[in-house]
């Protein structure tokens, strides 16, 4: 739960008086550029990892679900979440440099993760149909990126990253929404959903240290 007091420390500050500390803008500029480049060699790093072979897992929890197109739920879901994200930055620097960092570790704790986890995908899947995240992933579409899930993950980042407590509990819910969605489309294992919220907790507080002193 997040107290009165953090909402104020983190929404004080105004992106005018924060420019103006050069550790700000170093923490800035540097954790936007970090993610411009990640994502610059992503799809590529995709594209080896879809021509690879992997192991398909006997996933007991997946298979007893059914299975159906839950694009739009995770659409809306993690889109509203990245909006709101979006509103409350404008009036709290500490809460980009927090995401944005984040954000950037994320990334690269999952390039790690799926490196060295070869899976094949579950049987049944349901192709994703969220043309925002899949601009990011080229022209094909990418199945073996499986452990950890990246949609879970991230939204859930977000949840960590906004102060309010609506908001962190709507994001929470966004969240579920978008672990369930991902199950039923069958483009994730259990396991892939489950660690998800963990490693998005650890990058946030690896984040918050990082960037600590920048305002």
């Amino acid at each position: 739960m997040v107290d009165d007091t953090l909402i104020a420390d983190t929404e004080s500050v105004s992106w005018r008086a924060a420019w103006k500390r050069p550790r700000f803008r170093r923490m800035a500029i540097g954790g936007l550029l970090l993610v411009l480049a990640l994502l610059s060699v992503w799809p590529a790093y995709l594209a080896r990892i879809e021509a690879r072979d992997g192991l398909q897992l006997n996933d007991v929890v997946l298979y007893s679900l059914p299975v159906y197109d839950a694009s739009l739920a995770v659409f809306i879901s993690l889109w509203s979440a990245a909006l709101l994200l979006i509103y409350r930055v404008q009036r709290s620097p500490a809460i980009y440099l927090r995401f944005i960092w984040g954000y950037a570790l994320l990334f690269i704790t999952r390039i790690i993760s799926i490196g060295l986890t070869p899976l094949d995908p579950p049987n049944g899947l349901i192709e994703l149909r969220d043309p925002l995240s899949n601009y990011f992933y080229g022209a094909t579409f990418i199945t073996k990126d499986l452990f950890f899930s990246g949609h879970t993950a991230s939204i859930c980042l977000m949840a960590f990253c906004l102060t309010r407590p609506r908001d962190r509990w709507l994001v929470f819910f966004g969240t579920a929404v978008v672990g369930v969605g991902v199950l039923l489309l069958r483009i994730h294992y259990t396991a892939d959903v489950v660690a998800a919220p963990f490693f998005a907790y650890g990058v946030y507080r690896l984040a918050k240290w990082l960037v600590r002193g920048a305002l």
